[in-house]
């Protein structure tokens, strides 16, 4: 069955809409103590750029031999110059990416010694876009909506979703009959209204019940009831240890437990579910075949060391190693 699938995702082209950003990694040891302060010494032994945020969903769709279609906005900056060869190399279109002069690349330094992160730089601006670069990325998903076969909507709140931009992106996806994914976060979370998928992580679920749930089944109807108020087909809520949760429209709650071996870094993790998720279903698979193979891919990144992509031999080799597991 998980062959089927993943062999259908070839001919899939996804539209992915989201907040675009540069994860750069440094890898070192740290063996004393700074005498400036009491701070460790790290001492580099390599380094790495790699697309994150909608460009790593971007990447995870391509790693999966579909078609993504990338939109969002970059600086004019040396941080875009390295993201937009990253993407080029992938094999990936930079047709749609808007450059703004009054604008910063998101860029994320993680500091790291052997396999412990001990500090993150963020350099970036998280403001709103302008009115003018907003209509811009509206006539550029206008333009591209066609040859989608999905919409995925990436937010990281880092100022390229409006409230205005996310009502257009949903109401013409609907109107072009395309299922909808959202990964949330906190500034827009009840923006995401009537989508098919909305991927929030359980902390920033939590933050958005009208109370603290006590017990789990006190999670679980108030995730159910928020599921209805915001007319959402599937609400998936990835949950670390516990795996994913699934809350659907015909009232159905599926747990599904994780797949990770070993956690190396979740760093990404999100992206590949989403990825998958908005993949399998845009195949017409349901949400929890669709669900069962994502949580198998996440597990697949999550024994890699940063931002990381699942390819199908690893999804594959993932099923074949719960099947002698269980």
């Amino acid at each position: 069955m998980p062959q089927e699938i993943l062999k259908s995702f070839s001919d899939k082209k996804i539209l992915v809409i989201g907040d675009i950003m540069l994860d750069h990694y440094v890898w070192g040891e740290v063996r004393r103590i700074s005498p400036e302060a009491p701070v460790p010494v790290l001492e580099v032994k390599s380094e790495e750029y790699r697309p994150g945020g909608a460009a790593n969903v971007a990447l995870n769709l391509k790693a999966l031999g579909a078609q993504p279609i990338l939109l969002g906005i970059l600086g004019d900056d040396n941080a875009a110059d390295f993201l937009m060869q990253s993407l080029n190399n992938a094999g990936i279109s930079g047709d749609n990416l808007l450059k703004s002069k009054d604008r910063k690349t998101s860029l994320k330094t993680r500091m790291n010694a052997v396999n412990q992160q001990i500090l993150r730089i963020d350099q970036e601006d998280s403001s709103m876009i302008g009115s003018a670069l907003e209509e811009q990325i509206k006539a550029l998903y206008l333009k591209a909506l066609p040859d989608a076969d999905a919409v995925i909507i990436e937010d990281y709140n880092k100022g390229l979703l409006s409230v205005s931009l996310i009502e257009t992106v949903i109401l013409e996806a609907n109107r072009a009959g395309l299922p909808v994914a959202v990964d949330p976060k906190n500034d827009n979370f009840f923006s995401y209204n009537k989508v098919d998928i909305f991927k929030p992580n359980y902390s920033e679920l939590m933050a958005k019940l009208p109370a603290v749930p006590k017990t789990d089944d006190e999670f679980m109807a108030m995730a159910a009831e928020l599921r209805s108020t915001m007319s959402i087909k599937h609400l998936v809520v990835t949950r670390g240890a516990m795996g994913l949760t699934i809350f659907s429209e015909d009232g159905r709650v599926h747990q599904l437990p994780t797949f990770a071996r070993e956690v190396y870094d979740v760093t990404g993790a999100g992206d590949t579910v989403i990825s998958v998720l908005s993949l399998a279903y845009a195949c017409g698979r349901d949400i929890l075949e669709a669900a069962t193979l994502a949580n198998h891919a996440a597990g697949v990144v999550c024994g890699k060391k940063g931002t990381a992509t699942a390819t199908i031999d690893e999804i594959l080799a993932s099923y074949q190693e719960r099947d002698q597991y269980d």
